[in-house]
């Protein structure tokens, strides 16, 4: 199906007039500050997220690794997603919390630029990365982890403006 045969479909800017996939030209767009942040989080065992807090890790610093995982996965993301623009990123900044109530690992990443277009690809892929280098770090010893609730949770700058999700 052509997606622009679908109205629901036109206010999808990665397809040209004859519904063909394309990158989306940003050179009349306005540079401005924009920021994203992302979050999600890591199932696992009990005793997985011991290891991890304790440092008992064969691999090493688990969340030192990860955290710098999330911020090269952000200054790659163009290389990841075929459509997305290459960002000059100005800031990205990847946090994890241990959770032990919910035997769980929450990655949170704030990436910023001074752009034409959004970073909020950045932050999510920064997300998913931090969070699949938890998995490959502890792979070993919990294969059944689970990484959940990846999603934006706000954005601001450039012209459509800010959006903050819904809390859940």
């Amino acid at each position: 199906m052509n997606p622009r045969s679908n109205p629901a479909a036109d206010a999808l800017t990665h397809f040209d007039e004859h519904g063909q996939a394309h990158m989306v030209d940003v050179a009349a767009k306005a540079v401005t500050h924009r920021i994203a942040i992302a979050a999600g989080h890591i199932r696992m065992q009990a005793q997985t997220l011991r290891l991890i807090t304790e440092g008992g890790a064969k691999k090493g610093d688990v969340i030192g690794i990860a955290r710098i995982a999330a911020i090269q996965a952000a200054k790659r993301t163009s290389e990841l997603i075929p459509l997305c623009h290459p960002l000059p990123l100005t800031r990205v900044a990847a946090e994890f919390t241990l959770d032990a109530a919910g035997c769980c690992v929450h990655c949170r990443v704030t990436a910023e630029t001074l752009g034409q277009t959004g970073v909020e690809m950045e932050a999510l892929t920064a997300v998913q990365i931090g969070l699949l280098t938890i998995y490959d770090m502890c792979k070993a010893v919990d294969r059944g982890m689970v990484i959940e609730g990846v999603r934006l949770l706000q954005k601001h700058g450039g012209k459509s403006g800010s959006f903050v999700a819904e809390p859940g």
